[in-house]
């Protein structure tokens, strides 16, 4: 803090005192009914302290975030709460949630996700691996005959299922490059095609 931050944190400090002091004499007949009183606007204050420091996560909850489509190919992502960015694609017709991963080389689905968009798991061969920041992970290769973001539609994308545990998709970079360019800023990120 600098100098006179510490200063106006002193100043407001004895300011505070004044008033407290002033409340404390103007109510010592009735000590009970003040100090519950003061309880209750310490708990309102609190209250505000709380809410005005968490605004952007409440109002990230209450009014979720969605992708803002443009017809000209451009498509607005804002930053989610946890500061990933996310979209939700329709694979093969069915709607499926990606975090976008710039550091992932390809397009990763969950089990659970590529059951629901048609592949059968017990016809998949995981025979590539991939390194993942909890190790090594083997994966089944597949193509993903209809890709779709609104209006946007790419056809035999390369894909990868994830034997293991996968708590959502992974958008990577396979399906990235085919825009043809990526903005992340001011809390949002913008791909153009």
């Amino acid at each position: 803090m600098t100098p006179d931050n510490w200063a106006n944190l002193a100043y407001l400090g004895l300011l505070g005192a004044v008033l407290v002091s002033w409340y404390v004499i103007q109510n010592r007949a009735s000590l009970g009914k003040m100090v519950k009183q003061a309880g209750a606007w310490v708990l309102i204050f609190l209250g505000a302290i709380a809410v005005v420091g968490l605004w952007d996560d409440i109002s990230q909850t209450v009014r979720p975030t969605q992708a803002v489509f443009d017809t000209d190919g451009r498509v607005e992502v804002p930053r989610a709460p946890d500061g990933h960015y996310y979209l939700t694609l329709r694979i093969n017709d069915t709607p499926v949630q990606f975090v976008i991963d710039t550091g992932a080389s390809g397009v990763v689905l969950s089990r659970e996700d590529a059951k629901r968009a048609g592949f059968d798991l017990d016809e998949l061969n995981y025979y590539d691996r991939a390194m993942t920041a909890n190790g090594e992970v083997r994966t089944a290769p597949v193509r993903l005959d209809h890709v779709a973001l609104g209006g946007i539609e790419d056809r035999n994308v390369a894909a990868y299922v994830n034997e293991g545990e996968l708590f959502g998709s992974l958008l990577g970079m396979s399906y990235l490059q085919r825009w043809s360019r990526i903005e992340i800023g001011d809390g949002r990120m913008v791909l153009v095609r």
